[in-house]
C-alpha cells in the first residue's frame, strides 16, 4: 500500500502568505498538504513541515493565474472566504483552486459543486459581517482628537472596510481597532496604516471614560441617547425584528444602547 507523506506548510496567516503556499505546492507538486499558522504551530508525529516565507512576487503570480480563471467577483469570493478564519478554510480553498486551475471553464457559478457552494456560503457570511461593521461602527473622540472605534467581528473584516471609512471620514483622523485580533486601522488624513496597540489594563471598550475621551464626546453621547429615547415608541417596539437588524452582540459598543 502506497502511503503519501503529508506536508504541513507553516505560514504567517496573511492572504499573500497563503498564496505563496499555493505556489510552493505547485512548484514541488505536493500531493497531501495541511496548513498551520505560524503563531499556533502544533507538532506532528507524521509527515514533514516547512515554514513558508511570504513572497509577494510568487503570491502575485498565483493571484493573476486565478483571476484569469474567474471574474472579479469570483476572485473576491476566495479572499472573503480566507478572511473567515474558519478551521481548515485553507484546505477548502486549495481544493477550489486546484479545480479552478484544472478546469477549462470557470467553475465559480457551478453551485452543484460542493466546494464551490461551500466557499460561496462562507464568503456571503463574511460579506454580511462587512456591511454590519460599516453600519454599526461608532467613533468616540479621544483627548488626542482622534476618533476611536473598537469592534469584535466574527470574521477578519478590517481589510474589507478600510476603503469605506477612508472615503466617508476623509477629513478626520480615526482608528478602528479589532479587540479580538489585536490590530487596527489608523487614518492620518493621508493614508490608512495597520497598527498594533497596547491598551491600558483598566481600559473598558464598552465605556466612555473621561480618562481617555474628550468631554464633548460625553456630552454628545448624552444628547444622542436622549434623542434615541425620545424617538422610541414603546407600543411599536418589536425586539425580534430589531435583533434581526442589529444583533445583540453589537449592542455593547453602540452609544444609543449604553444607557
Amino acid at each position: 500500500m502506497l502511503i503519501t507523506e503529508e506536508h504541513t506548510l507553516i505560514y504567517d496567516a496573511t492572504f499573500d502568505g497563503f498564496l505563496t503556499c499555493i505556489f510552493h505546492i505547485y512548484e514541488l507538486r505536493l500531493q497531501s498538504v495541511s496548513f498551520q499558522k505560524s503563531d499556533n504551530v502544533q507538532e506532528s508525529l507524521f509527515g514533514s513541515s516547512t515554514e513558508i516565507v511570504t513572497d509577494l512576487q510568487k503570491a502575485d503570480r498565483v493571484w493573476k493565474g486565478l483571476k484569469q480563471k474567474s471574474t472579479a467577483i469570483g476572485s473576491l469570493r476566495l479572499y472573503y472566504a480566507f478572511l473567515s478564519e474558519q478551521v481548515h478554510v485553507e484546505s477548502l480553498l486549495l481544493v477550489y483552486i486546484q479545480q479552478a486551475l484544472r478546469s477549462k471553464v470557470s467553475i465559480e457559478s457551478d453551485f452543484s459543486n460542493a466546494i464551490v457552494l461551500k466557499i460561496s456560503q462562507i464568503a456571503k457570511s463574511v460579506g454580511r459581517e462587512k456591511h454590519r461593521m460599516e453600519a454599526f461602527v461608532r467613533f468616540k473622540l479621544t483627548k488626542d482628537h482622534v476618533y476611536f472605534a473598537n469592534i469584535e467581528p466574527d470574521f477578519d473584516v478590517l481589510p474589507l472596510i478600510s476603503n469605506h471609512f477612508e472615503k466617508r471620514y476623509a477629513d478626520q483622523k480615526w482608528i478602528i481597532y479589532d479587540l479580538k485580533r489585536h490590530y487596527g486601522l489608523f487614518y492620518d488624513l493621508n493614508k490608512v496604516d495597520i497598527i498594533y496597540l497596547t491598551l491600558p489594563e483598566n481600559f473598558d471598550a464598552t465605556k466612555t471614560s473621561i480618562d481617555y475621551f474628550a468631554v464633548e464626546e460625553l456630552e454628545f453621547q448624552t444628547l444622542w441617547q436622549d434623542y434615541f429615547e425620545s424617538t422610541n415608541i414603546p407600543s411599536r417596539k418589536n425586539i425580534k425584528l430589531h435583533v434581526q437588524h442589529v444583533p445583540k452582540r453589537y449592542w455593547k459598543y453602540l452609544s444609543e444602547k449604553l444607557r
